[in-house]
């Protein structure tokens, strides 16, 4: 099979490359490798991926319309998953027109892309961050999500508007997946468990928004890519989700398990074998208290539900970051 991974230089982008390859399938990957963070961390997950014979990188932006559609056209994907987005809640209110191009513009020509090509299955990057200012937990795909407190939540519910709407008029079988806090080795460094571990390996102080009174539910990346894999070989049917009549559904992938921010750092801080001095700070604008994923359609449809601890995960972490920045 040959599947695109857009974003494959990306953090889930090169894991779920990884296991593809794994398993004997053929990827095409695509990345921009903008300098949103470490172009260099990039470059290593990408010379990390070139070094399988099945895989072929072109670099490519989603907003290059023409380059999409040729793209397409020359190479015949069965599966496309799209992974690229300009990511970030607070660069959001920084930069907003990164995510139109690439969150709005970029999605709409890989959805062309699949049109025209009649891929077999789009999976794509939905997030968490879609359900916003709801109270109701833990989050069910079935919540109202029409109340989202940043750009970058917005643009990723318009993706899932985007996506249904394709769907639904060409009968394009479409997987939406919310992420909930992805972690992990060759995480991305503007994630808070990055900062908190590269400050405590230099000494430094973190800042803990909110006072530390938030909850996460942290999502190893191994689970991330477990649940991303079975859902793509598993394209859905018409069904009555939101009763729509488009083979269209959108799952959760989260822990199901949420963990105070302080804990979390408590883990981090047992994991380095030292304490660090916390900056207690309000919530920042576009921020939520609480991510909490309902996991049960996942469960029901493929089987899974994330299972790592963190602390088996945040070890994880750190034993990468030492051995790729040499901290140890």
């Amino acid at each position: 099979m040959k599947i695109l991974v857009t974003g494959a230089a990306g953090f889930i982008g090169y894991h779920l490359a990884q296991r593809l390859l794994s398993q004997g399938e053929q990827v095409y990957g695509i990345d921009n490798l903008n300098d949103y963070y470490d172009v260099n961390l990039k470059k290593a997950r990408l010379a990390q991926l070139q070094s399988h014979s099945e895989f072929t990188f072109q670099h490519l932006d989603l907003i290059d319309r023409a380059g999409i559609s040729q793209l397409f056209q020359n190479q015949k994907f069965d599966r496309v998953v799209h992974l690229a987005a300009q990511a970030g809640v607070r660069y959001s209110l920084e930069n907003p027109h990164a995510y139109e191009d690439s969150n709005l513009t970029g999605f709409l020509n890989i959805l062309e892309g699949c049109r025209h090509s009649k891929i077999e299955h789009l999976v794509f990057a939905s997030s968490s961050s879609v359900y916003g200012a709801n109270t109701k937990i833990p989050f069910a795909v079935s919540d109202n999500v029409d109340h989202p407190i940043s750009l970058y939540a917005a643009t990723k519910k318009a993706n899932e508007l985007m996506a249904h709407c394709y769907s639904h008029l060409y009968n394009l079988p479409i997987t939406g997946l919310r992420f909930f806090t992805v972690y992990g080795p060759w995480g991305r460094p503007d994630m808070a468990y990055f900062k908190f571990v590269k400050a405590i390996a230099e000494n430094q102080p973190i800042d803990v928004y909110n006072f530390g009174k938030m909850q996460r539910d942290f999502t190893y990346i191994d689970d991330v890519i477990e649940g991303v894999v079975r859902v793509m070989y598993k394209p859905p049917q018409s069904n009555s989700q939101n009763s729509s009549i488009a083979p269209y559904k959108i799952y959760n992938i989260g822990n199901n398990s949420p963990v105070e921010l302080l804990t979390f750092i408590e883990v981090i801080e047992a994991a380095m074998g030292q304490t660090v001095t916390k900056n207690l700070l309000p919530m920042q604008p576009g921020d939520v208290p609480s991510t909490y994923a309902d996991v049960d359609e996942l469960m029901k449809d493929v089987g899974f539900k994330p299972v790592t601890p963190i602390e088996e995960g945040i070890n994880h972490f750190v034993q990468w970051y030492r051995d790729y920045y040499c901290a140890a």
